[in-house]
């Protein structure tokens, strides 16, 4: 019987679950996803964490919950940064104690450290210890590195081409019925692509004959080439590509909206939402929204708030384009 690995179908699940899943089963191990976040799933994360994380680390912790009993190992790497001198959100690196802490009757915890802030290179290191854990053949584990790596570079193009990560991972298909208006969703991918969390906001879009477009569909070069001009460097690299992002949106025309979707208790999202609101309203009239993400899921007041948004830009569009976005 192989050996079964979970993975906490949360957080940076939507930006490598390919490689990971590519990576052990290269070395016959097999790979266990949590469920799909649920209610229950939820509430069983909001009860075993600490009050003040954010909600995309509380449903971390339910879907952790989730695969006791059923993996020899949980796969929760310490991501302490995954570019060169940037770092990602503190909660990351210290996420294997905040689970091993919260949460008691826990299998081993595969918690790998990945800090490429000096060099790519240490990602390398960091693989042949992961796969010290099934095999002890330096041979098989650079093979299934390289596969995976390969896979990872496909998941990316295939994003970039505009398919969304879930559309990817799912073989599942997001077209709009009639595309009238464009509008950017930006925001970190485990609040974006959860469909509980984030209320179906993609499919909801859709329905309404939205276009939409996301920060993993930019290319990295247009990204980078925006952030550069920033007078100082930002440190962190999800808030850094998100502005860049919108950086590139205000300068072209054919986005109708921007929707920024950020989760109650996150530093990141408090100050990169408020720096992407003002270049939208120092450059353009592009309609720009606020929704805040937490464990209360008012759907009602979401689904009220999305159809006003798009309402106005369909008023504005076709008889009021000479009224301020902002009132």
């Amino acid at each position: 019987m192989p050996v079964k690995v979970g993975i906490p179908r949360a957080l940076m699940y939507y930006e490598y679950f390919p490689m990971w899943k590519t990576f052990f089963e290269e070395l016959d191990v097999k790979v266990v996803l949590s469920d799909k976040t649920t209610k229950q799933l939820l509430n069983d994360g909001v009860s075993h964490c600490v009050d003040e994380a954010c909600l995309p680390v509380k449903l971390f912790h339910g879907h952790v919950m989730n695969l006791i009993g059923q993996v020899d190992y949980i796969f929760i790497p310490r991501l302490k940064s995954i570019a060169k001198a940037q770092y990602i959100c503190p909660k990351f690196i210290g996420l294997p104690e905040m689970i091993k802490y919260s949460i008691k009757d826990l299998p081993p915890i595969i918690h790998t450290e990945i800090n490429l802030r000096k060099s790519k290179a240490q990602l390398v290191h960091a693989y042949k210890e992961i796969g010290r854990y099934f095999t002890n053949s330096n041979q098989r584990i650079g093979a299934a590195y390289r596969k995976a790596l390969d896979i990872h570079e496909q998941y990316i193009k295939e994003i970039r081409s505009g398919r969304f990560p879930t559309e990817i991972i799912e073989r599942k298909k997001i077209t709009a019925r009639k595309k009238e208006l464009c509008i950017a969703l930006i925001g970190h991918v485990y609040n974006i692509y959860d469909e509980y969390v984030s209320m179906n906001i993609l499919s909801k879009l859709n329905d309404n004959g939205i276009k939409v477009i996301t920060s993993e569909l930019i290319d990295d070069q247009i990204v980078q080439h925006k952030v550069d001009c920033l007078p100082k460097k930002m440190f962190w690299t999800s808030g850094e590509r998100m502005l860049g992002v919108v950086m590139h949106l205000v300068d072209r025309d054919d986005i109708d909206g921007i929707v920024y979707l950020m989760s109650f208790g996150c530093g990141i999202d408090a100050f990169i939402a408020d720096l992407c609101e003002k270049e939208v309203r120092r450059k353009t009239n592009i309609p720009f929204a606020l929704f805040t993400l937490d464990e209360h899921s008012g759907e009602a007041g979401f689904d009220t708030r999305i159809e006003a948004f798009i309402d106005m830009i369909r008023w504005r569009k076709k008889d009021e384009s000479n009224v301020s976005t902002y009132g």
